[in-house]
């Protein structure tokens, strides 16, 4: 559990925050400029901030009891947008620059992230997504009671195979160690988060589980990215929840390995009826959960295999379609159009 209770004074607002955040996953979004990046300073002990910072009952500031522990004493992992590794050091060696621990730390983050084929390299022989993998472990490495994650995929390409959004659900499940992850990608949140808190000029403007805030974080016009974590076998995709995807092949990859895939939402098709005899091979029988219309453009979700869909069509095809909320539709999508993460 994290407690905020502070006011910090920016360039053109205050960033005042006052919320409990109550699970290991927390999504941050909003618009850029929002305070994001500022309210992971306050918590790193970056930024000078009144008021009060609690996380697992351990004060970290506290103005009525004259606490103000220095970054040092806080326990905290920050893995910034640019990786920040030690152009000199190997691999293991950057992760171990920052260890505070014994050395099992170092171990069981290199294992978690699956570097130890790059260990003994320097980071300009990486690729941008093993650099950030490597961030990560340094930052693991600590022993950290929590992880502030700024936009750690921003910077990367978006061809990019190697990113480490499946290394962060191994962090969620796995390593169990909580994490504050800032992000301007919906369906990342949605892949990684369980709450989400979204800012707006320095202020909350909606909080609560992830399920129910993220649908209305994204700006108007932004591309929406479905984001499908699960494990490959024969071909498929499975999900979490039961379903199963047919997904461009995966050379290299072992059968069951843990894999990411993403789908822009304009490429999700919605139909009335059923499907028989089109190209696409992902058929999925949905029901609608919601339509949100803004001018020309409507969002819809849909709820299928334990999976919440997004799709982007018009706002006269959705009426056309008369899509309500507990209407039954069918969703394709090619292929092709399912792009890995990883």
């Amino acid at each position: 559990m994290i407690e905020l209770d502070f006011r910090a004074p920016l360039a053109s607002f205050t960033l005042e925050v006052r919320v409990t955040l109550e699970s290991t996953s927390v999504a941050v979004l909003g618009p850029s400029g929002a305070g994001k990046t500022s309210l992971l300073e306050v918590l790193a002990g970056l930024r000078p901030a009144r008021g009060k910072v609690v996380v697992d009952g351990q004060p970290l500031l506290d103005d009525g009891a004259g606490v103000r522990l220095a970054p040092e004493a806080r326990r905290i992992g920050y893995v910034p947008q640019d990786a920040l590794l030690f152009p000199h050091l190997t691999v293991r060696r950057n992760i171990e620059f920052g260890m505070r621990a014994d050395a099992r730390a170092v171990v069981d983050a290199i294992g978690l992230l699956e570097l130890s084929p790059l260990q003994d390299r320097r980071p300009e022989t990486l690729s941008g997504g093993e650099r950030q993998r490597v961030a990560l472990a340094r930052a693991l490495a600590t022993s950290p009671r929590l992880l502030l994650l700024d936009e750690p995929l921003a910077a990367l390409d978006v061809e990019l195979k190697e990113r480490i959004l499946p290394y962060l659900v191994r962090v969620r499940d796995e390593a169990r160690v909580p994490f504050l992850y800032v992000t301007h990608q919906v369906g990342e949140a949605e892949a990684v988060a369980t709450e989400a808190l979204v800012l707006d000029a320095g202020r909350v403007r909606a909080h609560g589980p992830a399920r129910e805030v993220l649908p209305g974080a994204a700006e108007p016009g932004t591309s929406y990215e479905n984001v499908l974590v699960g494990n490959l076998r024969g071909g498929r995709l499975v999900l979490p929840g039961g379903g199963t995807l047919v997904v461009p092949p995966a050379p290299g990859l072992p059968e069951g390995a843990r894999v990411a895939y993403s789908v822009p939402a304009e490429d999700v098709l919605v139909s009335a009826h059923p499907l028989d005899g089109v190209s696409a091979r992902n058929v999925i029988e949905a029901r609608v959960a919601a339509v949100g219309e803004v001018g020309a453009e409507a969002q819809v979700r849909a709820e299928a295999g334990g999976f919440e869909w997004h799709a982007k069509l018009t706002t006269a095809a959705s009426r056309e379609l008369r899509l309500a909320p507990g209407a039954q539709v069918w969703l394709a999508v090619k292929t092709h159009s399912l792009r890995r993460l990883r």
